[in-house]
């Protein structure tokens, strides 16, 4: 069985600029009001990570916050 040596790539949906955003390495992309729309994007991002080879999470952050 192979062992994964290396770190895993994390994707954070987040808040950013009032929309919510995936986030890689500091790079926002999938921005959208909706943040099942933004989940879709760091799924699909992910899934090409995994495809080439790279462990992978998603995290949502910032959920359950509030707005100020």
């Amino acid at each position: 069985m192979n062992k994964f040596i290396g770190q895993r790539i994390v994707i954070t949906v987040r808040r950013n600029e009032g929309l919510w955003a995936a986030e890689e390495a500091g790079v926002y992309f999938g921005a959208s009001a909706d943040k099942d729309i933004a989940k879709a994007s760091a799924s699909k991002r992910a899934r090409e990570r995994i495809g080439q080879g790279h462990a992978c999470q998603v995290r949502i952050s910032g959920e359950h916050g509030f707005a100020i």
